[in-house]
Formats: C-alpha cells, sequence, structure tokens
C-alpha cells in the first residue's frame, strides 16, 4: 500500500511577503540605497526559504540581500527599526521594552510575522504621509497631490543632490555613490599626429608595399594606388594631485576621480604633498576600495605640507625630462599653497609649460566668484595654465571635461629657459 502523500510545508502568505517587499524597498529608496525590484525579489526569495520567525530573522534576511556595504547596513537597521520597530533583542539598555510594531513579538509562525510587518509597513507610510502633510506648528493642512522634499536623516542622498553637493561636505557613505557618477564622466583629450602610418583612400604617400600586395590578385598589374597618411592617436594624461592638509576635504573625492582616470583613459597619476609619489600602478587593475586603500598606503605625506615647487621640479627632472609631459594634457589639482618659495613654482611650472600641450588647475577655492590668485604658489603658476577651474562638485566636473577635451593653447608662450 503506497504511503499516504505528505503534506506540502506552509509557507508565508504571498500578499503578505509582497506587501513587505515592496513597501519596505520603497521606504529603503526614499532614504537613498539603490534598493530596485532585484533586490526585492531576491529578499523575498531568502524569506521564502529561512521562514523567519523571529523579527531579528527577519531583519537578517534584509541584511543579506538588500545592502553590499557597512554603511548601508547601518541605514538599513535604521530604517528597519523605523518601519517596523525593534529587533526583539532584549529592548533598550534601560530593561524596557522595545519600540512599537515588531519589536515586542515573540517567535511565532512565519505567517504571523509576515502579516504584522505588513500591517507596520502601511502604517508607516500612512504616517509619512501625514507627517509630509503636516506645517510647521503641528497643523495638518491638506495634502494638494504634491510632496515637497523631505529632511533626510540618512546618509542616503539621491543621485541629483550629491553632483551638486560640494566635495567637502560628502560623507564615506556619499563618497561610494559619488565614485559611481564620477564612472559616468569621459575623460577625453585632444588627439595629436603620430609618426605612424595609416592607409587611407587618397593619402597624400603611396604605400607600395601594399599596392603591389594588392596587385598580385590582379597578375602584377596595380590597378588602385593604396596611399598612406600619418595616424592620430590621444594625447597622454598626466594628473598631479595635492594631498596635504589643506586639500584633505577635497582629497578623498580627488584620489576616487584619478581612479577613474587611470583606469578609463588610461593616465599618469601622481599625488604630492611634501614629495611627489607615483600612483598609476597602484590605482589601475583594481577594485576602487582597495585602490583608495593603496593609494592612501603608497603616499606616505598624505595631509601633510605643501611643497608643489619641489613637486613639480621632481616630476620635471625624473618624468618630464623623459618624454611624459611632452605634448601631454597636464592636471594639477590644488589650492595653490606654498610652503616654499614662490619662485622655484614659477620656474618649474615654466619649464613645464614648455614641454605639455596644455596646463589644467583644478582649484576648489576658485569656486567663489570673488576668489583672487593671492597665494603665492598659485600667484606664481597662474600666468602658465590654460584653464583655471574649480571642480568642487560632480556637477563641476564638466568644466574640467569640456578644458581637456580642448584643442587650442590658451596661455601665452613663454621664453625658453636658459
Amino acid at each position: 500500500m503506497a504511503d499516504p502523500p505528505r503534506p506540502a510545508p506552509a509557507t508565508a502568505a504571498p500578499s503578505d511577503l509582497a506587501e513587505v517587499s515592496a513597501r519596505f524597498g520603497a521606504a529603503l529608496r526614499a532614504v537613498g540605497l539603490p534598493v530596485g525590484p532585484g533586490r526585492c525579489e531576491r529578499f523575498a526569495g531568502a524569506v521564502t526559504v529561512a521562514r523567519p520567525g523571529t523579527p531579528r530573522a527577519l531583519y537578517l534576511c534584509a541584511l543579506a540581500t538588500l545592502v553590499s556595504s557597512r554603511d548601508q547596513a547601518l541605514i538599513l537597521r535604521a530604517v528597519f527599526e523605523q518601519v517596523f520597530g525593534g529587533l526583539g533583542d532584549g529592548g533598550d539598555a534601560g530593561g524596557q521594552p522595545g519600540p512599537a510594531g515588531l519589536g515586542g513579538l515573540p517567535e511565532a509562525s512565519p505567517e504571523h510575522l509576515l502579516a504584522t510587518a505588513a500591517k507596520a509597513a502601511q502604517e508607516h507610510v500612512i504616517s509619512s504621509k501625514e507627517s509630509r502633510t503636516a506645517d510647521s506648528d503641528g497643523e495638518a493642512r491638506p495634502d494638494d497631490g504634491t510632496e515637497p522634499e523631505a529632511e533626510n536623516r540618512y546618509l542616503g542622498t539621491s543621485a541629483e543632490r550629491l553632483a551638486s553637493k560640494d566635495f567637502a561636505e560628502l560623507s564615506d557613505a556619499e563618497l561610494v555613490s559619488v565614485a559611481t557618477l564620477m564612472r559616468r564622466l569621459t575623460l577625453a583629450v585632444p588627439e595629436r599626429r603620430s609618426r605612424r602610418q595609416r592607409r587611407r583612400s587618397g593619402g597624400r604617400r603611396t604605400d607600395m608595399r601594399a599596392t603591389l600586395r594588392q596587385a598580385r590578385r590582379t597578375g602584377g598589374h596595380a590597378f588602385r594606388l593604396i596611399g598612406r597618411t600619418p595616424a592620430r592617436r590621444p594625447r597622454r594624461l598626466v594628473v598631479l594631485c595635492d594631498i596635504s592638509g589643506s586639500m584633505e576635504p577635497y582629497a578623498r573625492a580627488m584620489i576616487q576621480l584619478l581612479y577613474c582616470a587611470a583606469g578609463g583613459a588610461g593616465a599618469e597619476v601622481f599625488t604630492f604633498a611634501t614629495r611627489l609619489t607615483r600612483l598609476t600602478p597602484v590605482l589601475g587593475r583594481t577594485l576602487p576600495g582597495i585602490a583608495l586603500q593603496r593609494a592612501g598606503q603608497a603616499a606616505p605625506d598624505w595631509l601633510g605640507g605643501t611643497k608643489i615647487g619641489a613637486a613639480l621640479k621632481d616630476f620635471n627632472d625624473h618624468y618630464g625630462r623623459r618624454g611624459m609631459a611632452r605634448g601631454a594634457v597636464v592636471v594639477i589639482i590644488s589650492d595653490g599653497w606654498e610652503t616654499g618659495e614662490p619662485e622655484l613654482v614659477r620656474r618649474e611650472m615654466e619649464r613645464l609649460s614648455l614641454v605639455a600641450f596644455r596646463i589644467v588647475w583644478v582649484n576648489p577655492r576658485t569656486k567663489s566668484a570673488a576668489y583672487q590668485p593671492l597665494a603665492g604658489g598659485m600667484a606664481a603658476a597662474w600666468p602658465h595654465c590654460d584653464d583655471v577651474i574649480s571642480g568642487h562638485t560632480v556637477q563641476a566636473l564638466d568644466q574640467l571635461t569640456a578644458a581637456l577635451a580642448d584643442p587650442v593653447r590658451r596661455r601665452a608662450e613663454v621664453r625658453a629657459i636658459r
């Protein structure tokens, strides 16, 4: 006699699970976390498999599927406690029970837990709408269909807000999002004429080898001449970034920009404070977080003093003379505060301008319309720059991309150094 069929294990109510996933994902997106439909689906799948019986088990399912970094995990916990209440880990430090919601629930069936969670998510959405439609005096005003932007008390922000936010005001979590925005930038440089030749119909010179090779197909008769013309290739991009103490608010974001430049544009990257450090091997072929960590270890003078003239002299003597800066687009990121002699900055900038195609200086202090180049280093370098831009936000970096792509030299010609 065949065994009777075993009953299928009880599963969570689909309506409750969909309610929890959708509303909780919307709450996380409202504070800036990238929780899309894919992550919500993974969260629902984890709940179906794990069948959590406690609020903390439900939180662990969300932690494993909805976030990808420690900073995002902190935001997740804050939103979870706001939507569902405490995690049921014994209440607060004073021995009082946790907040209302799921905090004080004992271990129960997954169906009961998800039904309670769905109800808490609905109440959270209703309370959020009521708080947005209340005025500053606490009196409710009619909802006119428009939802004003609420003040965000969490770390996450929208991409539009990050793009216009000064780098000096970014938190560690926002820097991660800024790196994503920076990868969308295209650091294109002008092209230069190469010594190599390429085939081209109607070229000024005839490529005899290619012409005769083709004539073999027609019995040795060259019915068409194949021409040659000089090839064109992008100019080299060289970046020197100031990582001294005065540039500390902007150094972290700029190092991320240099990571994107080294990976996408094939740039040569250097940092300087009291000495010059080449970071190109460190920033290439690795993940952003590891690259930034290795960059900090490779530059021992991080947040030190500023010796712009000595760093430029080191670059000109050991790299520029060898041809790295010849015909290149050089970007210098610094506020121009020099602890050494400004005359050394002037002389080394003059040497650099004789070999570089363009020199673009990125100074975050120039964001103010009243800025004047009064600092000794900036005043000495200013006449030898083609462009001076601020680059203090992601939006301002559009000026940098335009300055790099400009094919015209705009600085005055300098005399040859004797």
